[in-house]
Order: C-alpha cells, then structure tokens, then sequence
C-alpha cells in the first residue's frame, strides 16, 4: 500500500514537529532523547530512570528469546534509544527503525551502530517478507496515523491496515508492544486549535475501543494499562527541564519556541491531570496464528 492512500499524517507534517532541532529536544528531554511518556514505579525515579523504565517494559513484552537471533522493528523510532536498548539486552538481535523524521535519522546514522538500521519511511511503504520479525515495538506513534479529518470508518480501516501489516510481517505469535495517547473522556473537536495547528498537525488520537475493533481477528489483546498520570509526571519534567534552559533555548531558537512548547506542555498537563480528558495506553498484542474468517 503506498503512502499516497494513508488517512495519517504526511512527512511534511511530523517533520513540522520533529524536525526543529536535535538540540532543541536535548534541552528538555532525558539523556536517551525519549519523547514519549515513560513509566515511574515509585514515583521517586529521575527522567533517564523512567525512560529506562519504559524502555524495558516494552522489550520485555516481546519475550524475546536471548540464545537467539531476533529481529525487531522499531515503528517511529525517535533517535534510536529502543532500537539501542534491545541491541544491548540481546547482543544477537537486529533491529530496524522508521521514522519520518528526517533529523532522527541523520541523528541514529551518526551512531554508527551495529545491526541497526533507521530509514526515512511511511510505515506503509515499509517492505519486509512474511514472518520476518520476531517483535514490533510502536511508542508515540499510533497518535499520528489518522487525521482529523478522516471519517471513523477510514480512521478504523487506517488502523486496520496498520495492524494487517504488523500482521504479516510477525513471526507466529509475535508481539506488538504498542505505546499511544488516547482520547479518553474527550470527542474529537475537543482537541484545542493549538494542538492541531501549532504542535501535531494532521494527527488525531485513537479510542481504545478503535484499537481493539481495528485490531480485531489479528491479534490477542494480552494487556492495556493507562498510565495518564505518568505522562503528567512526564510532562512536568519536560517543562521543568525547558523552563531551567530558558535563557539558552530563547538565545539560541528564540522566544516564540520557547513559548510555544511551554504552553504546549502546560496544556497537556492539564489534560491528563486536571481535566482527566486523555489517557496514555500501553497495549500487548499477540498475533492470531489461526484467526477467525
């Protein structure tokens, strides 16, 4: 399926967000360059510990076999601190990464990492054969495989798709470990004019329920948690971060930057705090190996 037929958001927009600059994210972010939620088990864990954290929860559920030869896809990868995570557990593994972020790749390319590969792809133009991966790995993605605009019925059948590739490409019972934002108690015009101009562009969030119906007769839902207060934790982390960088990040990329990412933080924090308005899901899925016609 070619990108041209995708529902989700196009190159140009997750380059808008993602692209600005490697060094601005390092401001804010913990040292593995982790732009997603992460997970505290005490509350009491710095950022890198939480990130890391979140890292191992999601290597862990592919059950990875460590006397193997595994391989695992990596479906927006970021700058590479999953694909470098799995690499470390299981010196055996390969792992591929796809990201339309252009600067993400040009980032993990300066590693010179061994038996890892990061490219400038759509996940629907992704070419692998049929049972090549022993696990998937998607954090912070899902949120961007859908737009506003889409219908609900082209929203589920982009999901659809998504899921029917994931699909194919898995070994018999391979596993998804899937990270997203989701609409919790909100509709989909309760997304603030900010967001969808200012910040993600051409990206709308999934329900739970979007995801088990899109995902139905493909794969076995193992496990769901919703940690929404921890991407609060996460987020006041971020704004602290940024906030202790200010006079750099105003020198170096200007006022109107710094502006825009501290509302952009401070909102979200009340949407998973304050107004509960949405959810942080991590989903194990296990491929059907004989599902239901």
């Amino acid at each position: 399926m070619s990108a041209e037929n995708n529902v989700g958001a196009s190159m140009e927009a997750i380059q808008y967000h993602y692209d600005v600059s490697n060094d601005f994210y390092r401001f804010f972010l913990d040292t593995e360059m982790s732009y997603s939620c992460a997970l505290w088990y005490t509350g009491q864990e710095s950022l890198d510990v939480a990130q890391q954290q979140k890292i191992d929860y999601h290597i862990d559920n592919l059950e990875l076999n460590p006397a193997a030869a595994s391989r695992v896809l990596d479906i927006g990868c970021g700058w590479g601190a999953v694909m470098r995570r799995v690499k470390q557990r299981y010196a055996l593994s390969t792992v591929t990464g796809i990201t339309l972020s252009d600067a993400q790749v040009q980032h993990i390319d300066t590693l010179n990492l061994t038996d890892i590969t990061a490219t400038l792809e759509n996940w629907q133009d992704h070419q692998a054969a049929k049972g090549t991966y022993d696990g998937i790995i998607s954090v912070g993605a899902f949120e961007h495989f859908a737009t506003p605009e889409a219908s609900q019925e082209e929203k589920i059948q982009g999901y659809r798709n998504f899921f029917t590739s994931c699909y194919q490409w898995l070994k018999p019972s391979g596993i998804i470990s899937l990270q997203t934002i989701g609409a919790g108690n909100m509709k989909r015009e309760d997304l603030h004019h900010f967001f969808a101009t200012e910040i993600f562009p051409e990206s709308d969030l999934p329900r739970l329920a979007d995801i088990a119906t899109a995902s139905t007769f493909l794969f076995e839902i193992v496990s769901v948690r919703n940690d929404r207060e921890m991407y609060a934790n996460t987020l006041r982390e971020w704004l602290k971060n940024l906030q202790g960088n200010k006079q750099t990040v105003v020198n170096t990329f200007g006022t109107d930057l710094f502006k825009k990412y501290e509302k952009y933080f401070s909102l979200l924090i009340l949407a998973f705090d304050v107004y509960k308005s949405m959810d942080l899901y991590r989903i194990k899925l296990r491929k059907i190996d004989k599902p239901r016609q």
